[in-house]
């Protein structure tokens, strides 16, 4: 899509933690029409000193977006990044509901395996860009975001998509193009998605067990033969569900572990936890448990893990 086009389109972000505060920096710092959808303190902050994103990768942006309103008060948009935690999707959309159109296209930026069905399940209208970033970002206590390190990617496609779906991806990475937001469109996304999630279901699930970093986490070797065991129950359900994860994308999995990850790096789950908040427990180690035992399969590890956080989010 021509970018002078683009100038025109209202895009909002709904949720403006870490990954949604990345992806309203960024875009509210290239196009004119961007909506950020906040609340409380956090609007107050946004409307006074707009969004203020330290980026390892971009630089400090300082980003004024043209509306800052409650979710409920949003008009109708062409594009929305939806960048909430797992168990707020349904109540959010809901909440979106009344700006989405038949033309809407809606970017789920989230956690999990699902968060796409789930929105086409709940709006059955507008379109569905599936998504997943690999990105390390958190929202600071005076609603600045930071971004750490020199990475921030995203994958964007629909599973069989149609010629009007594809056109909708196609013109998602224009928009992210225009933003300078690294991305590709992933040939087969449910693939990109599951392995960013086998991934997901040892590092936050391990470091939040134990409230280890990876550097500790590595120093033990029984905990690392737990990781690994982690990714090998993960990728036992991936291959039940028969998506197209292969022996050599787990193989990656489990030299980020040993290799390319920082001593010191902790996970989103395992922040959470600590901080007393709620946290996608059921996404990273919930799910698997339940899937194990409607496909038969025997995932010891996991299902230690999910007891351990149980009882630290006081679920037991």
């Amino acid at each position: 899509m021509n970018q002078t086009l683009l100038t025109d389109k209202k895009i909002a972000v709904v949720g403006i933690g870490g990954v949604g505060g990345y992806m309203a920096g960024m875009l509210a710092k290239h196009y004119p029409h961007v909506t950020l959808a906040a609340r409380g303190k956090r609007k107050e902050s946004l409307q006074n000193h707009g969004l203020v994103l330290h980026s390892d990768y971009n630089g400090e942006i300082t980003a004024f977006p043209e509306k800052i309103v409650t979710v409920e008060d949003m008009e109708e948009q062409d594009y929305i990044f939806v960048c909430v935690k797992n168990y707020s999707l349904e109540e959010v959309c809901q909440s979106i509901a009344h700006a989405v159109t038949d033309h809407t296209v809606i970017i789920p930026v989230m956690n999990g395996t699902d968060p796409g069905d789930r929105i086409r399940n709940i709006l059955h209208k507008g379109t569905v860009v599936d998504s997943l970033i690999y990105i390390v970002a958190f929202a600071n206590t005076d609603y600045s975001i930071t971004q750490q390190g020199k990475f921030a990617n995203l994958y964007i496609g629909i599973k069989n998509a149609d010629a009007l779906q594809a056109q909708a991806v196609s013109e998602v990475s224009d928009i992210l193009t225009g933003a300078g937001i690294d991305h590709k469109c992933a040939p087969d996304i449910e693939q990109a998605i599951w392995r960013k999630y086998i991934l997901n279901c040892a590092y936050n699930v391990a470091t939040a067990a134990y409230d280890n970093t990876i550097g500790e986490l590595r120093a033990d070797p029984e905990k690392t033969a737990e990781y690994e065991a982690l990714v090998q129950e993960a990728y036992q359900i991936a291959l039940a569900k028969q998506v197209n994860i292969r022996p050599k994308h787990i193989e990656i999995i489990i030299d980020k572990f040993h290799n390319d990850y920082a001593d010191d790096a902790t996970s989103s789950l395992q922040r959470d936890i600590r901080a007393g908040l709620q946290a996608e427990l059921d996404t990273f180690s919930g799910y698997i448990v339940r899937e194990a035992e409607k496909y038969g399969i025997s995932v010891p590890v996991s299902r230690k893990m999910y007891e351990i956080l149980k009882e630290k989010t006081g679920l037991l």
